[in-house]
């Protein structure tokens, strides 16, 4: 196939996917920018009618952060509902492991397991009208009702709670508190924080726009040079 009729091949495929006539990522950038958005997607496949983000298509990305002499930071964006925490937090160490800057952007909303996503990076912004929620761990499928299984569940946990208190500002005992809270959500346990109130505990380093996120990777990229 020619180059021209694989440009045209190109083209449709985006005007079919998203509507548009080009990507807006045709163009030379010293920045890598991933996208975190709907499920994350882990060991099992979710529905075909889930938006999700399958890790295995993030982490050579992530690698090639580090690993490309021509890229020098990442921007991270999230909007997402959270999902499989082994796959989760299996990003997030992979992000706060790069030597690079790093900095990310909840917009929407970084829930669940997002928070560690959230953090992971060198320095996070929220969106002023985005959400986060602080909640226990969940399971799914059949569950063993006998001591070690919640034993199990709660070393999980920990390790989420752990991988926050060392990559953010917030205290162990503020997110355990927000975490385990009954009387926030209605018909669940947790708490649901909007964007000043995760900065205020320190989950997130500040409020911010994709322009402040921008150059706030700028600022750091020129510190290491």
């Amino acid at each position: 196939m020619s180059d021209e009729k694989e440009k045209d091949k190109e083209t449709a495929d985006i005007i079919k996917e998203l509507g548009l006539l080009t990507s807006g990522s045709n163009f030379k950038s010293d920045i890598q920018y991933i996208n975190i958005i709907g499920s994350i997607e882990g060991h099992s496949v979710l529905p075909q009618d889930t938006k999700a983000t399958r890790y295995e298509h993030l982490i050579p990305e992530l690698i090639a952060v580090e690993e490309n002499p021509d890229i020098k930071g990442l921007l991270l964006v999230l909007n997402t509902v959270g999902g499989d925490v082994e796959a989760g937090l299996a990003l997030a160490e992979l992000i706060a492991g790069i030597s690079k800057p790093t900095v990310s952007l909840v917009i929407g909303g970084g829930h669940s397991i997002g928070i560690p996503l959230a953090v992971s990076a060198d320095y996070s912004f929220v969106a002023k009208s985005a959400t986060m929620t602080l909640h226990p761990i969940r399971t799914s499928g059949t569950l063993i009702t006998a001591e070690p299984t919640f034993e199990y569940m709660k070393k999980t946990q920990d390790r989420v709670v752990d991988f926050i208190v060392e990559h953010s500002h917030a205290s162990r005992a503020e997110i355990e508190e927000k975490m385990n809270c009954t009387s926030n959500m209605a018909n669940d346990v947790g708490t649901l924080l909007f964007g000043p109130e995760a900065v205020n505990m320190g989950l997130v380093d500040g409020l911010g726009t994709l322009t402040q996120a921008l150059a706030k990777l700028r600022e750091l990229i020129g510190k290491t040079e």
